[in-house]
């Protein structure tokens, strides 16, 4: 069973930083690549950033040059760190792992910028 749960959310001043974590349980980590996603109040879910099994990495227009995305296989654990917070990335952050056809999801950590 696919399980993953994200960490790491908090309340951040503007200008701030924050590191999420999001461990996944099972066996599928390493072959798969891992992305973030980020939902704010009545807004619908965008994606954030991606890195695949090699470790190559993407990012939204909105974070690139903030936001650094990594991942370490012997842990099962992918991580988001986030710079010069804004308060715009106000969000609740998911993590996905797309694998065998389905998308798994964690249960969401609230990142909140606020001075």
């Amino acid at each position: 069973q696919v399980r993953l749960v994200e960490s790491g959310g908090g309340l951040v001043q503007p200008g701030g930083s924050l590191r999420l974590s999001c461990l996944v349980s099972g066996s599928l980590f390493s072959l798969a690549s891992m992305k973030w996603y980020r939902q704010s109040p009545g807004k619908q879910r965008e994606w954030v950033a991606v890195i695949s099994r090699s470790g190559s990495t993407d990012y939204a227009d909105s974070v690139k040059g903030r936001f650094t995305i990594s991942r370490d296989n012997a842990k099962n654990t992918v991580y988001l760190q986030m710079d010069s917070l804004k308060v715009e990335d106000t969000a609740v952050y998911y993590c996905k792992l797309p694998a065998l056809g389905l998308d798994y999801w964690g249960q969401g950590t609230q990142v909140t910028v606020s001075s």
